[in-house]
């Protein structure tokens, strides 16, 4: 076979983690070529996510290329891929999940600020709602771009703090300060590295599936199949983390209002089996207990 060329967005981190998936498959003694392309998602890094229609913003680029055949395979942050699929495209592996946290970091100045008297810059809903309930007085601010540039914003500008994901510190071995946030259930399937394919290239994705982590997939298709369940294509501060520990799972999961005055969560621990979809079962819950006009009433707001 000739060299897999591997397309990623053209970040740093997004750029370390395509190397991550061709170090697995060059252990397999097969040729790789990363394939660097700017999304949509990074040339517009002035206004928030949510405003620029989420859904694909990060993906939409790679999904193109996948399907015109300039590269084999794309890789992705998991989070940022939409549970509703282009058609011919789909997630063949997953990467053992590293870091799954949020975490806090403070500007220098604001280091002995209690959480309360923060002024956040963040950018993601579900940040946002998971603080306001337990900070509700808290004044946000808008912030976009990769770590660094929020990094450098947060020295520069008018906020004191702002919540990154713990994996992207991590991999981008990163020596600062930061605080675990134990109230901040994660975003569906973050801390994990995908790898999409196309799915005529049977061949390909055979490959990619002896690089995959079934203890992951297995997590993160729960947590996708909650959100899937829940959102029906809107963007709402949703959080869920599935653990297998032993033999059981553990499904912490919530869905919050924007404001984080109405929370509705759910936290159980089963046995898991391949016939029955548990994220969509525990999403169904969350619905039936309020969830559904919660969901209306978050879909009025956006």
């Amino acid at each position: 076979m000739k060299s897999i060329r591997i397309g990623t967005r053209n970040s740093a981190l997004a750029l370390w983690q395509a190397r991550e998936v061709a170090r697995h498959l060059q252990n397999l003694n097969y040729l790789t070529e990363i394939v660097p392309i700017v999304s949509s998602g990074d040339k517009n890094l002035n206004q928030p996510l949510y405003s620029l229609g989420i859904t694909g913003i990060f993906t939409r680029d790679l999904d193109t290329a996948l399907l015109n055949d300039e590269i084999d395979i794309a890789v992705h942050s998991l989070k940022d891929v939409p549970t509703k699929l282009p058609e011919n495209i789909e997630i063949v592996a997953y990467l053992e999940r590293d870091h799954p946290q949020d975490v806090l970091i403070k500007r220098k100045s604001a280091m002995d600020k209690e959480f309360h008297e923060l002024k956040l810059a963040t950018s993601s809903l579900r940040r946002r709602a998971f603080w306001s309930k337990n900070y509700p007085e808290t004044e946000f601010f808008d912030i976009r771009g990769n770590i660094q540039t929020r990094l450098q914003k947060l020295e520069e500008q008018d906020f004191d703090a702002t919540i990154l994901s713990l994996a992207g510190i991590k991999r981008m071995k990163m020596d600062i300060d930061y605080e675990f946030l134990p109230f901040m259930i994660p975003a569906p399937s973050q801390g994990v590295v995908a790898v999409a394919g196309h799915s005529d290239k049977k061949e390909i994705n055979d490959i990619l599936k002896q690089i995959s982590h079934k203890q992951t997939q297995i997590c993160v298709e729960i947590e996708r199949n909650f959100l899937s369940t829940l959102e029906g294509g809107c963007t709402a501060p949703i959080g869920a983390f599935a653990e297998k520990i032993e033999n059981q799972i553990r499904f912490k999961a919530a869905l919050c209002s924007l404001d984080g005055k109405n929370y509705i969560a759910t936290d159980e621990s089963f046995e898991y089996n391949e016939e029955e979809n548990f994220g969509e079962k525990f999403a169904n819950i969350v619905l039936e207990n309020g969830g559904k006009e919660l969901m209306t009433e978050i879909k009025s707001q956006l």
